[in-house]
């Protein structure tokens, strides 16, 4: 049995739990929601790693287009609501359907008490089935609609606690900051359209592929266009700011958005259309700045923040920026790789966190954590792997991936030197944060209060307790992942065989930096080595000002306190955005929207018709007066109209 021909399956059971969760869970008890919660994405899982099994054995082919059905068609144009599965697709299906089963295991256990525990579960189950229509579209019509899906998800899912302003405000803030991207996507396809006549993904590339001297000029328009959306879904600058607002929703969903789903959609996008991108070097070189600057950026704001969710959040952006930095020098497998290897220790890191928020009674803020290590031991160990991971500690998965960028861009050009040493700098800030976070959480005295005191003041935490095993299940699942998930990547260098971009190399084809023969593989040694020891260095730095001399930090704020001040403030940028675009914008609804075209114009015309209709209607209504006299001279009056006329019409064409 050929497992591709049931590809349509695939998104189908997700959205069967959503459907009803979304329709009866309301009135079922909460173990049968969490049942069908999970056995649909369980169900999904399984069927991704059947295929898998085929394609290892040679039964399926690695390339194929399933489920072509005619779709729309007008005037010429043609598209098919069809999937498509390659390696790369098979890449994302284990990673969106895997780690987004986990994060749905390990929500049943943080969720149990909430309001709305069916509402939840259908959003998420709704999530997982736009994003694997995302993954398996075969044309860009179909990937729109699994992107605009997950974008409405993520409002639903971020605005689940729909009576806190906050939590409402951010989830219109994602809708709209991506509605901005989205725009450059919908330009981007009409161009495919006008070009190609085809949005299909073969048609489109076997095209492009057919000119050799197709470069530039209407490619780079249609590139950038697509980079406008990726930076939006992918929180990279200008549209990053709605990511750190995610955390206004419960803690899977940010484990579930900032991981394995929505904002990795960008970069899969990006490296999907690599044919495009490859044909541009002016648009791969806007890929890589932005990628760049954005990893540079999220991390400095990330190492000032106290809230421990915030710091993830500010992570998952800078660790988007390394992924879209290896797009920008054509490193795509080793992007990929990244967004692989990040979904696992990112995952691992939010559940984490969940756990110890959940464990603190939802206390958020670090600075009155703290001594957590034996209170929370195996939330502690996983937690640790997670950064270990994230700050590219050999043999961590993120060190394989991490490194594999920053060698691929360190010699894909001289202006690549630049990036590396910016992408370098950011490594560098990661393992500082992320040692930051790890000492204020779980070492030191424990700055939290179990009990308030007599007078009724401090925190109310309770009993600080480990989470229950439903939820520490999935932090270990994930804790191995962080730790051995990057080793079918070890590359060359280090005596390994590059598993994962050998396997990815029908996609992507072999670019010039992993042909054989021209790797440098002493040099790679070299980077990895600089790569280790500025981790190690962020850790140093991390271990005194928060561990050994903690008093070194408050000096460092007062003696650097307007450039704190900026950070702290986060460049300002939410509200330099609110004064120069939000409030133009609002001022000009309010006042010619308004005011101008729906008050004057809209009810203008409506109160202009209305009193004509009521004027009418008082004239009318006095020919109706009930006076046999009247109507016998209303009567009069309209035959004298009448002759008056005829006489006026025969005297004209006489």
């Amino acid at each position: 049995m050929n497992p591709s021909l049931y590809l349509w399956l695939l998104p189908l059971l997700p959205l069967a739990g959503f459907a009803i969760n979304g329709t009866a869970g309301r009135r079922l008890p909460k173990p049968a929601v969490s049942l069908v919660a999970l056995l649909f994405p369980a169900a999904a899982f399984v069927q991704v790693l059947w295929i898998v099994s085929q394609v290892h054995q040679g039964l399926v082919l690695p390339h194929v287009e399933r489920l072509a059905t005619p779709w729309i068609a007008v005037n010429g144009f043609h598209a098919n609501f069809s999937f498509l599965l390659d390696q790369l697709t098979l890449i994302m299906l284990l990673v969106v359907t895997g780690v987004g089963f986990v994060i749905h295991l390990y929500s049943v256990g943080y969720m149990a008490a909430e309001e709305g525990y069916w509402r939840f579960f259908s959003y998420l189950n709704l999530f997982l089935f736009f994003m694997l229509t995302l993954v398996l579209a075969a044309n860009f019509l179909l990937l729109f609609v699994g992107w605009e899906g997950v974008g409405l998800a993520s409002y639903l899912l971020i605005g689940f606690y729909f009576q806190k302003d906050s939590a409402a405000n951010a989830g219109k803030k994602a809708f709209i900051v991506n509605r901005v991207g989205d725009f450059g996507f919908l330009l981007a396809m009409f161009l495919l359209i006008a070009h190609f006549g085809s949005l299909s993904f073969t048609t489109v590339f076997a095209s492009i592929a057919s000119h050799p001297t197709m470069h530039g000029g209407f490619l780079t328009t249609i590139a950038l266009l697509l980079v406008l959306g990726a930076t939006g879904k992918s929180a990279q600058i200008p549209l990053y700011i709605w990511l750190p607002d995610v955390m206004e929703g419960p803690t899977p969903v940010s484990a579930l958005i900032h991981a394995a789903t929505m904002v990795t959609a960008g970069v899969y996008m990006v490296a999907r259309a690599h044919v495009l991108f490859d044909r541009s070097p002016y648009a791969l070189g806007v890929v890589a700045i932005i990628g760049a600057a954005t990893a540079f950026f999220a991390a400095t704001i990330g190492i000032v923040q106290t809230d421990i969710q915030r710091v993830l959040a500010y992570s998952t952006i800078s660790q988007l920026g390394y992924m879209f930095l290896a797009c920008g020098v054509a490193a795509y497998s080793t992007a990929i790789f990244h967004l692989m290897t990040h979904a696992f220790f990112k995952a691992l890191l939010f559940l984490a966190a969940g756990s110890v928020i959940h464990g603190l009674g939802g206390e958020q803020d670090m600075r009155v954590m703290g001594g957590l290590r034996t209170k929370l031991p195996i939330t502690f160990w996983t937690m640790t792997a997670g950064v270990l991971a994230i700050s590219g500690l050999f043999p961590f998965a993120g060190f394989f991936s991490k490194d594999s960028i920053l060698a691929a861009v360190f010699q894909s050009s001289p202006e690549g030197k630049i990036l590396w040493a910016v992408g370098l700098l950011t490594a560098g800030l990661t393992s500082f944060y992320m040692f930051r976070l790890w000492y204020l959480t779980f070492f030191g005295n424990a700055r939290y209060k179990e009990q308030s005191d007599a007078a009724g003041h401090g925190a109310h935490h309770g009993h600080v307790h480990e989470s229950p095993w439903i939820m520490l299940l999935p932090l270990i699942v994930l804790g191995v992942l962080s730790l051995a998930g990057g080793w079918i990547g070890w590359p060359g260098a280090l005596g390994g065989n590059d598993w994962f971009g050998h396997f990815l190399g029908p996609v992507f084809g072999t670019g010039a930096i992993q042909a054989a023969g021209t790797q440098d593989y002493m040099l790679e040694r070299v980077l990895a080595g600089v790569s280790m020891l500025t981790a190690l260095t962020g850790w140093f730095f991390a271990d005194l000002f928060y561990r050994r001399k903690p008093q070194l930090a408050d000096a460092a704020r007062q003696n650097f306190r307007p450039l704190f001040n900026l950070v702290w403030n986060k460049y300002w940028v939410d509200e330099i955005y609110a004064d120069l675009i939000a409030w133009p914008i609002l001022l000009f609804s309010k006042n010619f929207l308004g005011r101008g075209v729906e008050q004057g114009v809209i009810e203008g015309t409506n109160t202009a018709w209305a009193g004509g209709a009521r004027g009418v209607s008082s004239f009318t209504r006095r020919m109706q007066s009930g006076n046999i006299r009247s109507y016998a001279g209303w009567l009069a009056a309209g035959a004298a109209a009448v002759l008056i006329v005829v006489i006026y019409l025969s005297h004209l064409y006489r």
